[in-house]
């Protein structure tokens, strides 16, 4: 009589790995050393996946007013024109995302270059759980019309597409 034991395994990291496929394989020798008959078969099977999961935290706000008689100490926020953008960013060359509207958000990427993804319908929950993440395929690259972003309270706001941002300058 063969016994077989099945493991699904999810990791984000490699030193999980290995402290996993110890256990599997400890797990797999207590199971067959459990005086089954000699003829009997013992066998395992592991599945391991990996996956990049790009997590953007909302920036905390400060609700409270400035007094009148002194100056607002933040500095001005700074203008863009939007252009017609990629179809895909690749997702290592992101460095920072903010939430700019309900229905857009800006990708900072390495280097200072700033692309906006205009989201198909507005998405309420985006910022409302401090923050949202992007989950990106295979390819590592976020598409528009074919990924999406997902907010931490359970919602997907589909990208629509992006647009190329470029400072204006400021008088």
């Amino acid at each position: 009589m063969a016994s077989v034991s099945s493991f699904h395994v999810h990791l984000r990291s490699g030193p999980r790995l290995v402290i996993v496929l110890s256990l599997v394989a400890l797990l797999s020798s207590i199971s067959g050393s459990t005086g089954h008959q000699a003829d009997s078969e013992a066998r395992a099977q592991v599945t391991v996946s990996q996956s990049v999961i790009i997590r953007v935290p909302a920036p905390r706000t400060n609700r409270s007013r400035t007094p009148a008689n002194r100056p607002d100490p933040r500095p001005l926020l700074p203008v863009f024109r939007d252009r017609k953008g990629p179809r895909c960013i690749d997702a290592g060359a992101i460095a920072a995302a903010a939430v700019t509207a309900p229905d857009s958000v800006d990708f900072i990427l390495k280097g200072g270059k700033r692309v906006r993804a205009r989201l198909a319908d507005e998405c309420p929950a985006l910022d409302y759980y401090s923050g949202f993440y992007v989950k990106p395929p295979h390819d590592q690259k976020i598409c528009a019309d074919r990924d999406s972003i997902h907010t931490r309270s359970g919602g997907d706001c589909q990208i629509d597409r992006f647009r190329t941002l470029t400072p204006v300058p400021q008088r």
